[in-house]
């Protein structure tokens, strides 16, 4: 089959980076977590005072910055999990708490964080061969990808597994509070005047409230076979 790009976009929580991740590794492809690149951005600002939970993000100091911040990716180990590397320093951990997910769509919304990520992005996908996951995957940053995956879930059921994820990690947290960070998180998203979250009219529309993983992956498999497929 001849190797394309796919893109997987949707909203936070719906388990795209999950079924991304487990696609390029049964496919044989390279998996980047876009999201992880806005957070470990996230994370920087908050370490280095130039965003706080209280006050917000300084947009000015954030975007004079970026080019003092280096992310990259270490390939799965024992844990499968790929991990982020911010300045050579594996922030998996940290860029997954709720300090930063409070922060992250504020900082994603920035136009030139934005387009200073997406570049980085577009350069992993130069050979082909890639599965991305984020939320303009498919309408910015790869709008002729081969394949296209739209995901949805209600805002309650993705509430519900990121608490779970959250607590299998050792983090205990209120369902509460995670819906509501997740309702924000999508009104910013969706809201946003750089790349707004949204379906690329050529996306194929996968609502996994329902969905168990194997039925995702099924979904997922059957839909790249098609395209790669047809690509020969």
């Amino acid at each position: 089959m001849s190797k394309i790009i796919i893109a997987i976009d949707g909203f936070s929580s719906s388990g795209k980076s999950t079924m991304a991740r487990s696609l390029a590794k049964r496919i044989g492809y390279v998996y980047v977590d876009s999201g992880a690149m806005y957070r470990a951005v996230t994370l920087y600002a908050l370490n280095n005072g130039i965003a706080s939970v209280e006050n917000g993000v300084d947009a000015g100091a954030l975007v004079r910055v970026l080019p003092n911040i280096e992310i990259s990716f270490l390939p799965a180990g024992e844990d499968g999990v790929q991990h982020t590397l911010l300045n050579g320093v594996d922030v998996e951990r940290e860029i997954r708490d709720m300090r930063v997910s409070s922060l992250v769509s504020p900082v994603a919304a920035i136009p030139e964080v934005r387009k200073h990520l997406t570049r980085l992005q577009q350069e992993y996908g130069r050979q082909k061969g890639i599965v991305m996951d984020g939320r303009d995957i498919g309408t910015t940053v790869f709008p002729d990808a081969e394949m296209k995956v739209f995901v949805n879930a209600s805002p309650e059921v993705r509430a519900r597994r990121r608490v779970l994820e959250l607590e299998q990690k050792g983090s205990r947290v209120d369902y509460e509070d995670v819906l509501k960070n997740i309702r924000e998180r999508d009104h910013i998203d969706t809201t946003r005047k750089e790349s707004p979250l949204c379906r690329a009219a050529d996306a194929y529309l996968l609502d996994n409230d329902k969905m168990t993983i194997p039925e995702q992956m099924d979904w997922l498999v059957n839909l790249y076979q098609k395209i790669a497929g047809s690509e020969n």
